[in-house]
């Protein structure tokens, strides 16, 4: 049994590593990036707005890897007898019974397909509205949207703001590089730079930065759409279901107080990477 015990240990330790790579993968390409800008294409003034672009970009990286999206609160757990209650229940709509006795004095207000309380096994809490179990992180999230794999993260209530900063000063890093390289990237193909190492890392940062702008910038206009609209992704790909039925719109509470829900409500705040909520 403890043999047993200890590989499942390994097991897990090897799985939380393995989640780590696309993070450490987009860690060395932006390292290799301010190398091959700073070092191969050092012009004074591009290098004042590429710090400025850089920094902010890292930041917001940083704050939506290490940022908890947030968990449902302890009134949202089952206390202690309320769980022993609910396990001497066999039956489903005695369990049913059971939480929604729970769940009146709770402001929620969206039920599962079939009409019941949305409730965790894994957490043992019910579901606020807008929250999901995570099967990567194994918890529930407030306001899910998606599990990214490149910050190894939940984006979620209390990080989505830096998800959508990391988004714009990536997109921004990467355009900036495409436009101010370009000019040498010609060059490079009428053989006009001179025969060095730094030839070959100007095309291969141009090819890697317009890939990956036009990767960011459709995602970072479908998370305006999203945004506007006040849907997370889950419930872009389906409609949230509340006590009258479904309703896709169910959040929306107009364009600026949608937007003002993920930036907060001061403007010198917006696109800097601090929870303004």
């Amino acid at each position: 049994r403890a043999g047993g015990w200890f590989r499942m240990l390994r097991l897990s330790c090897c799985q939380r590593v393995l989640y780590w790579i696309p993070v450490l993968f987009i860690a060395l390409i932006v390292a290799w990036s301010y190398y091959a800008y700073v070092l191969q294409l050092c012009i004074v003034v591009y290098l004042l707005v590429y710090h400025v672009v850089f920094i902010m970009f890292v930041w917001a990286y940083w704050q939506t890897i290490f940022t908890k999206p947030m968990n449902p609160l302890k009134e949202f757990h089952l206390s202690h007898s309320d769980k022993e209650l609910l396990e001497r229940e066999d039956r489903g709509e005695s369990q049913q019974e059971i939480l929604r006795r729970i769940a009146k004095d709770l402001p929620i207000y969206t039920r599962t397909n079939s009409g019941a309380i949305r409730f965790c096994d894994r957490c043992q809490l019910l579901k606020p509205d807008r929250c999901h179990h995570c099967s990567v992180c194994d918890k529930c999230i407030l306001k899910m949207d998606h599990h990214c794999p490149w910050v190894n993260n939940c984006v979620g209530f209390a990080n989505y703001k830096f998800f959508m900063l990391f988004l714009l000063y990536s997109l921004l890093y990467c355009l900036f590089i495409t436009a101010t390289d370009l000019q040498y990237f010609i060059k490079f193909w009428t053989n006009g730079l001179p025969d060095t190492q730094a030839k070959f890392h100007i095309l291969f940062l141009f090819f890697s930065a317009s890939m990956f702008s036009v990767s960011l910038a459709s995602l970072f206009i479908y998370h305006c759409w999203l945004v506007c609209k006040n849907r997370s992704t889950l419930e872009a790909v389906r409609s949230p279901v509340f006590r009258h039925g479904t309703d896709k719109n169910g959040f929306s509470l107009g364009f600026s107080k949608n937007f003002r829900q993920v930036f907060g409500d001061e403007v010198k705040y917006w696109p800097i990477p601090v929870f303004s909520r």
